[in-house]
């Protein structure tokens, strides 16, 4: 592979043109792994990014999330088919909106109980409050805090979901949300223990991803990768927080661990952990999963008619999703999300980060940001940038793999 100089160019040029504060990349495969950097962890401080920046990894927490699930299911400990309800009574009497826009009391009885798999295929009903203009959005936000950092405790935050209808009946439709935070802490709830100690005695320590975490220590904390966005008129700018969504610094004593979204990683680390769909569940000799569960994760679980309401993601026909992550069955070369080999998985991140694995080929492409960007700026066109770096590596970075 010498695909280096390519990438590196098609980095920097973005990092010039202010669509990007930075951003590292990494391709692997055969042992081979070529990173590429460009552009600043911290603008204002000089600090570039270097291959070992931690970075907010947003949605790429939720297959780490996924696979700590699955090996409870391998164990006895849970089925795909329990109802949640069994650890979490307080799930035990969902209601359902008539309309997902509609009034919060005109509701109907869930059809069915909310199942194990239900929360891994985002079958569960549950959202995302930026996804809707209905009373249920602001319901979301006042009930449950921020999406990745939450002043609500683990617990609390658990009843308080479960108060607030469900936006689609049971296993009707992917609704894309908070269906892996609430998978996360009712690991961590039949674990006896916080999710981040879960996920480190399970995964990260086996893996050898010493910089995953959900809160960098003290001692790591000048590797960071500081949050950037955008202003109302596109310019790239520091983001010390988002309000609603995570805080400046979160605090040593917060409690609640978002499954879904809350995870700091680095490319090295994160590779060890997509290497996990390249080797049925084994990394050099470290297995976590028997190869028919990660046969499993990376078979597509939704019907034609589950994949209409999958929120902003847009999935399309030759796309689908397994338990965890999005699965391609059929190769798209215009759609960045299909053009790997089919059974390819991957899935992104909304601080601009995305990876993809590739089994028939055997590699493994990571591509790590630090911009969020608001749904209502993308629908006006700004801070797509990072989303053309991502398809940008992604086309370079497979033609080494060939």
């Amino acid at each position: 592979m010498n695909t280096g100089s390519g990438i590196a160019a098609a980095l920097q040029k973005v990092v010039d043109a202010k669509q990007l504060a930075g951003a590292a990349t990494l391709v692997w495969r055969d042992g081979d792994a070529q990173t590429t950097c460009a552009g600043w962890r911290d603008v204002e401080a000089n600090l570039p990014i270097e291959r070992d920046t931690i970075f907010r990894i947003a949605s790429m927490t939720k297959p780490i999330t996924s696979v700590a699930a699955l090996m409870l299911v391998e164990q006895g400990r849970i089925a795909l088919t329990d109802s949640i309800a069994r650890y979490a009574p307080e799930f035990s009497q969902m209601r359902v909106l008539r309309s997902p826009n509609g009034p919060l009391a005109e509701t109907d009885p869930a059809e069915r109980p909310i199942t194990f798999e239900d929360l891994l295929t985002h079958r569960a009903g549950f959202t995302y409050g930026d996804f809707h203009r209905g009373p249920i959005a602001q319901a979301y936000r006042d009930e449950l805090g921020g999406e990745i950092d939450s002043d609500v405790a683990p617990d609390e935050w658990i009843a308080r979901l479960a108060q607030l209808p469900l936006i689609g009946q049971p296993g009707s439709a992917m609704y894309y949300g908070c269906s892996t935070d609430l998978l996360g802490l009712l690991i961590a709830r039949i674990e006896g223990a916080p999710l981040g100690e879960v996920l480190k005695r399970r995964i990260f320590d086996p893996l050898g991803m010493k910089d995953t975490s959900f809160l960098v220590p003290r001692e790591k904390r000048a590797c960071r990768a500081a949050a950037y966005g955008f202003d109302e008129e596109g310019r790239l700018t520091k983001r010390v927080a988002r309000s609603g969504v995570f805080v400046a610094e979160r605090p040593d004593e917060m409690a609640y661990e978002s499954g879904g979204a809350g995870l700091w990683s680095t490319l090295d680390d994160y590779l060890s952990f997509a290497r996990l769909f390249l080797g049925d569940g084994n990394v050099d000799g470290v297995r976590l999963l028997r190869s028919e569960t990660v046969a499993a994760m990376m078979t597509n679980q939704l019907t034609d008619s589950q994949q209409v309401h999958p929120g902003w993601l847009g999935l399309k026909p030759g796309r689908g999703f397994g338990l965890g992550v999005s699965v391609v069955l059929e190769t798209n070369k215009a759609d960045f999300m299909r053009r790997g080999s089919a059974g390819t998985v991957s899935w992104p991140g909304a601080f601009g980060g995305w990876w993809q694995a590739d089994p028939k080929d055997g590699s493994v492409l990571i591509f790590l940001a630090h911009n969020m960007v608001d749904l209502a700026q993308m629908a006006k066109g700004i801070g797509l940038g990072v989303w053309g770096a991502i398809e940008t590596f992604q086309t370079l970075a497979s033609v080494s793999c060939r």
